[in-house]
């Protein structure tokens, strides 16, 4: 079997010769492991099963060396301290709860063809998908701030209910321009979870954030495309309401949070889940030996009846030993 039919019979709820598997890095955690291989490119050695575009706002450096960057919607993130790969935001693009005087971005439709056009000459045989990372609640709150956004949730509705509105009419064209292509699906990366429950509530999440990723989802649906969400934290309340809407793959599925055995025996039928190879507690801090043991006993758990994509449940973070990546490697490369 390629990548590709190994993905999609996963997500068809089909067992595979091996499970299909993606692994991520941090830019600090790729650089420590290729200093310990001596190997730059080691990352192109791994056999990911799934290659996709990134759309995230595309940051750039404001000036050489100064560590800030602004994204097309105009929000400014500090990499100068631990966070180097995304940062933490410099100010708010909304300080009060009103569009007046902002404008909104249109996407760099050029870069994003170039990119989808050089995805479909790399693709190798592999699952293709566009990656809308900060697709909605992120997107919000990156520029409003996180406080404010959940105030205005219950202060000022009408306001978000405009927000998050203008955000799908975005996010929607950036689908639209992905769809020309020949993948095989698209990506919400959004943020609603915390480590027991979801960040807003099932309530305001149903009010707000649900409706819009109903019309996202359905976009992606109507060309006969797979519908994939990450999202970190606990958000198995919404299990059914992302069933119900057309979800088929949800990523992290952390087992510092989901009883793994049993979200299988309840939800597997019905999603595939990515990830459950912890990045918080099982990477960082177990020996080699117990990566792998946990790493077997998670594809065996998991695994069965397809419905699985195996991979750590986030990019892996700088405080990973490399023996460790190795570790998890190895199996997964050897099944």
């Amino acid at each position: 079997m390629t990548n590709r039919e190994r993905v999609l019979a996963a997500i068809s709820h089909r067992e595979t010769d091996i499970i299909p598997y993606d692994v991520g890095f941090t830019q600090q955690e790729y650089d420590k492991v290729a200093e310990y291989l001596g190997d730059r490119n080691f990352g192109e050695k791994i056999n990911n099963h799934m290659s996709g575009v990134y759309y995230d706002g595309w940051p750039k450096e404001m000036a050489p060396g100064t560590g800030y960057f602004k994204d097309d919607f105009g929000v400014v993130w500090n990499r100068n301290g631990i966070d180097k790969d995304i940062g933490v935001i410099n100010g708010l693009v909304l300080k009060e709860p009103t569009l007046k005087g902002y404008t909104f971005p249109e996407p760099d439709e050029a870069e994003l063809k170039k990119r989808f056009d050089r995805l479909m000459k790399e693709k190798k045989n592999n699952f293709t998908f566009g990656n809308l990372g900060f697709s909605m609640f992120e997107r919000a709150w990156s520029m409003r701030g996180m406080e404010n956004l959940l105030m205005d949730m219950v202060i000022h509705p009408n306001f978000v209910d405009e927000l998050l509105d203008l955000i799908t009419e975005y996010n929607l064209k950036i689908i639209d321009i992905g769809l020309e292509y020949d993948v095989d699906g698209f990506m919400f990366g959004d943020d609603w979870g915390q480590q027991r429950g979801l960040i807003m509530g099932p309530k305001h999440w149903r009010r707000f954030i649900k409706p819009r990723m109903a019309r996202m989802y359905e976009r992606v649906k109507s060309k006969g495309k797979v519908v994939l969400q990450h999202s970190c934290g606990d958000i198995h309340e919404i299990f059914p309401d992302l069933i119900e809407i057309g979800l088929d793959v949800y990523q992290t599925f952390q087992p510092e949070i989901y009883d793994i055995k049993k979200m299988k025996k309840e939800y597997g039928a019905y999603l595939t889940f990515w990830g459950g190879i912890s990045t918080q507690r099982l990477l960082p801090f177990a020996s080699a030996e117990e990566v792998k043991r946990v790493t077997r006993e998670t594809l065996d758990i998991l695994g069965v009846n397809g419905g699985y994509i195996a991979g750590p449940t986030h990019s892996i973070p700088g405080d990973v030993p490399p023996e460790n990546v190795l570790a998890m490697l190895e199996v997964l490369e050897n099944q």
